[in-house]
């Protein structure tokens, strides 16, 4: 029997499915609600209510918190002490740290010369204006965020300080400023699993909507990407390291571009689209890494 314990929200259809996986798989798990951590630095341990986090011979990650926020860095810090005190985390803390912070993963990426959307971050206003201006239409993104919430699309003209001026009180202080491109009706999640290319699925966007998010009506396809689009998420996934993630990738008039790398993945998207079960390769693929059969090879 292995025990692993797996890092999400309770209630969300993604945690709980991973944690019922890994408990057929590898024979024991436990679901951990991220909010409930707590290190004893005299004690040595992390731990979640009653349950010890240096208990189990694995923990995967699938949520870190609602969305993304920027104390959710102490929550990877304090997962990172488990690691270092032996038991494997997937993806490891270290490096998902630089993917929740959207600047970050920017910076990443643009020091990888993967091709991206215009894109300007500054907290002074008037530089804020001026790229919108120089943009014609521009999306105003969090740097923690995901699935587009608190993103805004401002026009140039004469509305823009006011728009820029709203969302620096919206608690951005810092202002991610992109270029809004022209998309075919989608754009595209290419998912990588210890990376290796997995699959493609399109997000396809509602009528009413600018974003192809699902939280904005957008729905999951199947896609069959050239090459081209395959061997650019895969230098784009590359530096960070990730067990399982999914690159947005956008067909743009400029030729292809990287919206983000995802932290932790979509489990949604691979089944809808895909009729894959993302929580059985990633279980599958930690045991193996532990040197484990997973329970229904070892009944054979």
């Amino acid at each position: 029997m292995t025990r692993i314990a797996v890092v999400g929200n309770p209630g969300s259809w993604s945690s709980d499915h991973l944690h019922e996986t890994a408990g057929r798989l590898a024979g024991s798990s436990a679901l951990v609600d991220p909010a409930h951590l707590s290190l004893d630095i005299e004690a040595g341990r992390v731990r979640a209510g009653d349950v010890d986090l240096h208990d189990f011979d694995a923990i995967i990650m699938k949520k870190i918190g609602q969305g993304y926020r920027p104390e959710y860095a102490d929550r990877l810090d304090m997962l990172r002490f488990v690691q270092e005190r032996g038991v494997p985390v997937y993806s490891d803390p270290t490096r998902i740290l630089r993917v929740i912070d959207r600047l970050a993963c920017t910076v990443t990426l643009a020091s990888n010369d993967i091709p991206m959307a215009p894109t300007v971050v500054t907290e002074d206003v008037d530089e804020a204006v001026d790229a919108v201006e120089r943009f014609e239409r521009a999306v105003a993104k969090p740097l923690f965020t995901s699935k587009a919430r608190g993103m805004e699309v401002i026009e140039a003209g004469p509305g823009a300080r006011a728009a820029i001026e709203a969302f620096r009180a919206a608690d951005n202080p810092v202002m991610y400023i992109q270029k809004m491109l022209e998309l075919p009706g989608h754009d595209l999640g290419v998912v990588f699993m210890g990376g290796e290319y997995v699959t493609t699925y399109a997000r396809r966007g509602g009528d009413d909507t600018w974003s192809t998010s699902v939280l904005g009506k957008g729905k999951y396809t199947a896609y069959d990407p050239p090459d081209e689009i395959i061997d650019l998420a895969r230098r784009a996934q590359d530096p960070f390291g990730l067990t399982f993630t999914c690159v947005d990738v956008a067909e743009t008039a400029i030729g292809p571009v990287v919206w983000e790398v995802s932290a932790f993945g979509g489990f949604r998207g691979l089944r809808e689209a895909r009729d894959i079960d993302a929580a059985d390769l990633y279980v599958r693929f930690v045991l193996e890494r532990l040197g484990r059969e997973p329970r229904d090879a070892a009944a054979d």
